[in-house]
């Protein structure tokens, strides 16, 4: 007898529960989506709007965002044209729009319901197949095209889709673009539009985005494909990269051509992931690191990458190597060995490490809020201030030159690069560093609040804390006394101590949390920073 399922979160609940038999049940998914006309509220978020396929994020619901976009597209405000980057919508039907997904479920479909609404108006459109977030990016560039519709959630489960938004510059799309999008969308929702189909009248005009992509690094010259294929065929080298079943996967073979000393994970069709969070995480790195384990080469790799390419963290088999660390030493490869010079962006969550060593190569250091797209006024071709690495520590990064789009490519071509430059493997080149700036060993963490604090009343009960402790304030952390050297509120609160040590209290603005990020100067001295972070938000919460 059929399983019966009262809404798409039951059934997808039921799916990830036991997903080996949860597979059959998909279709029922798919019914879900297509049949529930249900609104949403629409939010862009750091990178997008993302939902639950089925519940939120359904084919009605899909065509009423790219109906948004439309109607703001026709609306000629200055404001967002000017932050699109094109002079008016008859610029945009000229330029263009290139549409396509990572490999989740139900992504081609999606891809059809947004292409039919575009080419409706006379928009012309690109039909990029599987394709990952750099890759639109560059590919805007390349095409001069006017954006680029991305159906992705990024690293998020299985049960989740999503819908990312690049403007002409190919960066993430910015509030003057989103906040319009979320206005004439959420007035749709309270109408409760329904919005027809144009799918089965879809002209499909494919794109090789992997193609442009090739040509745009080489072209950017700031990744040199050349010597990283020369290190591999020539040195006693391994490499295994797991794609977690994500549209990463083919992309590294047709940059640097196959190559059995080169080892791939997880690249067959799972819309399911396994049953894991698809992200570059420290539990997921276990494959990655077993077989590093079982190679005697002299120089090992391994990379995890999340599906739609923007996220990665990395191993040599003697450690893990996150983007905190890993930033830093893109800081100081790119400057040092490759001669870039400029600034280097982060953002304000990310380790001092990269601090420490930019401050004694004279680099200026951009500290900004949590989201890739506030890295946009370094990244630009006409930034005064230019980047020479960008990057955050949730495993986004990009580099001099290179799109404004975190890129998993970039950051896995750089990392091979780095060990033929400087002949060491990762965790070897990072200990030197260490020894030189300084160690510096980042967390973080959090505490759930009350829900009726979502939002504005929790910003305004933390807002206490940087009243509190003001610089120069001394405050005793784990049996010892430190001095607020600085104190930074581009994006909650951060405390930077005397010692180089740090805390930032910053709350969720969509969930009923308080997130913690601090770094210490030990291992051990951890524990005492986040207690102490507790304790400031706790008091500051307390009637």
């Amino acid at each position: 007898m059929a399983q019966v399922f009262e809404n798409a979160s039951a059934c997808w609940k039921a799916i990830m529960s036991d997903v080996s038999k949860g597979r059959d049940l998909l279709p029922i998914i798919e019914k879900f989506a297509r049949d529930n006309t249900n609104p949403s509220k629409i939010v862009f978020g750091t990178s997008g709007w993302r939902g639950e396929i089925g519940t939120d994020f359904t084919f009605n619901n899909v065509r009423i965002v790219t109906s948004a976009i439309i109607e703001a597209f026709k609306s000629n405000d200055k404001s967002f044209m000017e932050a699109m980057g094109v002079s008016d919508f008859y610029d945009i039907k000229r330029r263009g729009v290139i549409v396509g997904h990572d490999n989740r479920f139900l992504g081609p479909d999606f891809a059809m319901e947004v292409i039919g609404l575009l080419q409706k108006e006379g928009i012309k459109t690109w039909y990029a197949g599987e394709a990952i977030t750099p890759e639109f990016s560059a590919g805007i560039e390349m095409l001069n095209a006017a954006c680029a519709i991305n159906l992705t959630p990024s690293h998020n489960p299985a049960n989740y889709a999503g819908f990312k938004f690049n403007p002409s510059d190919g960066g993430p799309a910015g509030i003057e673009i989103t906040a319009k999008i979320e206005d004439i969308a959420n007035r749709m929702m309270k109408e409760r539009a329904r919005v027809e189909s144009h799918a089965s009248r879809v002209v499909v005009e494919r794109i090789d985005l992997t193609g442009l992509y090739i040509k745009y690094i080489k072209e950017r010259k700031t990744l040199n494909t050349e010597r990283i294929k020369d290190f591999i065929n020539d040195e006693d080298c391994f490499i295994c990269i797991d794609n977690v079943h994500g549209a990463t996967r083919g992309r590294i073979q047709r940059i640097l051509g196959e190559n059995q000393k080169i080892k791939y994970l997880r690249t067959e069709d799972d819309y399911l992931f396994g049953g894991v969070a698809p992200e570059p995480s420290e539990k997921n790195m276990a494959g990655v690191e077993n077989v590093l384990n079982e190679s005697n080469a002299k120089f090992k790799l391994g990379a995890i990458m999340d599906p739609d390419g923007d996220r990665i963290r990395f191993s040599d088999s003697t450690m893990q190597i996150p983007m905190n660390y890993f930033g830093a030493m893109a800081l100081h490869f790119l400057n040092v060995h490759k001669r870039f010079s400029g600034v280097v962006a982060k953002s304000v969550g990310t380790s001092n490490f990269v601090n420490a060593i930019a401050a004694k190569l004279g680099i200026p250091v951009k500290e900004t809020k949590v989201g890739f797209k506030n890295f946009r006024p370094y990244m630009l071709k006409t930034s005064a201030e230019k980047a020479i690495v960008a990057f955050e520590e949730s495993d986004g990064i990009s580099g001099y030159n290179h799109t404004l789009e975190k890129d998993a490519l970039f950051g896995l071509l750089l990392s091979i690069e780095m060990m033929a430059v400087t002949g060491k493997n990762l965790s070897e080149y990072l200990k030197d560093l260490m020894d030189e700036f300084g160690y510096y060993y980042p967390d973080r963490s959090g505490i759930a609040v009350d829900a009726s604090l979502v939002g504005e009343p929790l910003v305004k009960r933390l807002s206490v804390i940087k009243e509190q402790y003001k610089t120069g304030t001394i405050i005793n952390i784990g049996g010892s006394n430190r001095t607020v050297k600085d104190l930074i509120t581009v994006d909650g609160i951060k405390m930077v101590f005397d010692d180089g040590s740090w805390l930032m209290i910053r709350p969720s603005g969509t969930e009923p949390k308080v997130r913690f990020y601090i770094e210490a100067r030990t291992e051990e001295g951890k524990k005492a920073v986040f207690e102490t972070a507790e304790r400031m938000t706790k008091e500051a919460l307390s009637p």
